[in-house]
């Protein structure tokens, strides 16, 4: 695989662990006891912390990736695995 390849992939992990990343650790004003502010609302997180999410986002698009390019390399998982329902027969 070609390292252009491996980087686009690479940033496609990072987008996606983004999102798999943000709900974890979050607190809501309510939670941490402080007042709202006005027009604030309830559901939103107290404080953030980019840094945070920066550093977990990369460590799990890191795992993730290489899982991936590991099993690109040694063949786990097969995509012919996920045939379960066999091939699709079109009538003429």
């Amino acid at each position: 695989m070609r390292w252009t390849s491996l980087v686009a992939i690479y940033i496609l992990f990072w987008a996606f662990s983004v999102f798999l990343v943000l709900p974890f650790g979050v607190k809501t004003s309510g939670e941490a006891g402080a007042a709202l502010v006005p027009g604030q609302a309830e559901s939103a997180p107290h404080t953030f912390s980019l840094k945070r999410v920066l550093l977990r986002t990369t460590a799990v698009a890191t795992v993730l990736f290489g899982l991936f390019v590991a099993n690109y390399e040694y063949g786990w998982i097969a995509p012919s695995q996920f045939d379960w329902a066999g091939p699709v027969e079109v009538a003429d």
